[in-house]
């Protein structure tokens, strides 16, 4: 390091190793891929402010990595955020220890603050039920569900655990499966590999696009009905909106859908107010015990009084 080098030590400093896989790409490139929590404008500004430290040198914006480097990351408040307030929202705990929270997250719940929701959100409320959440990335969240999608979402309670579930979700070695029940009859399993993007045209969509970042859904059939499939998605990658945008992709849009609906040559409409996504299953190995683990959570009562009135062969199609 340097001899005008006196970055502090604490909570506020990563320290990682670059992959090998990650030569060639520029070190805010690599850097946003190992910190995802952080924007890449957040990281660039922290090596024009020499808060990253590169081997024995200061980084630069124009710098790449070959693998193998030894990164020194000084973690700078976002000074553009605002804190988020603490409330007491009940939430639906299937599994708690002291570095782990798993919650069945129900339809209408968002998970970040944002634009038309500044509360009521499970950031919000994880920021009550664990309250040094407010020291973590995220109050610890490492992925998301849509508002109106259900199911199980994992939470870090520490830093450690944090670093370590962002790791394992890069590594794609946490299994996240969905329930999705698509317009169309399904014939067999498959897969659909397509990458995806920002629609050009509307930057809350998401579109397949060959410029777009790797996403990868399996599929397997779990129940036909008459115009709708009852299909078991996993994930390999975890894209924004990916399986709904995977779906419809491939001529079968999620029941319920409304961002990316394309059943118009099917005369078959089902009156469900959301589209019908649910995360079922959640695996991954302990940051602590390294045990590996696995959750499972009903559906919620909607999604399971409609497929209960598809088996009763009521004729939705008029």
């Amino acid at each position: 390091m340097s001899d005008d080098y006196k970055g502090n030590s604490g909570d506020g400093v990563r320290e990682l190793v670059i992959p090998d896989a990650q030569g060639g790409q520029r070190l805010d490139q690599a850097l946003a891929a190992l910190l995802p929590e952080f924007s890449r404008n957040r990281i660039q500004n922290w090596i024009r402010a020499r808060k990253i430290a590169v081997d024995d040198a200061w980084g630069t914006t124009r710098m790449k990595v070959s693998g193998g480097e030894a990164v020194r990351v000084e973690i700078e408040p976002d000074p553009d955020a605002t804190p988020d307030a603490p409330e007491a929202i009940p939430l639906n705990v299937v599994f708690e220890d002291p570095v782990l929270l798993v919650i069945d997250k129900p339809v209408g719940l968002v998970v970040h603050p944002g634009s038309g929701n500044p509360r009521g959100t499970l950031l919000n409320a994880l920021l009550h039920r664990v309250p040094q959440s407010a020291e973590l990335p995220r109050a610890g969240i490492v992925h998301r569900l849509d508002k109106d999608t259900s199911g199980l979402l994992v939470v870090a309670k520490t830093l450690q655990a944090h670093t370590d579930l962002v790791r394992q979700l890069q590594a794609r070695t946490v299994k996240r499966e969905y329930l999705a029940l698509v317009y169309g009859e399904v014939d067999h399993a498959g897969t659909v590999d397509e990458p995806l993007a920002r629609d050009p045209h509307n930057r809350t969509r998401r579109t397949v696009h060959s410029m777009g970042k790797l996403a990868v859904t399996h599929y397997d059939v779990v129940e036909r009905f008459p115009g709708v499939t009852l299909l078991r998605c996993r994930l390999e990658t975890g894209r924004t909106h990916q399986i709904r945008v995977h779906m419809q992709h491939i001529g079968h849009p999620l029941v319920g859908e409304q961002v990316y609906s394309a059943s118009r040559r099917s005369h078959l409409k089902i009156p469900f107010p959301r589209q019908a996504l649910h995360a079922e299953r959640l695996g991954l190995i302990h940051p602590v015990t390294r045990e590996s683990m696995q959750w499972e959570c009903p559906l919620p009562p909607d999604f399971a009084s409609l497929l209960a009135a598809l088996r009763d062969d009521t004729d939705w199609g008029k």
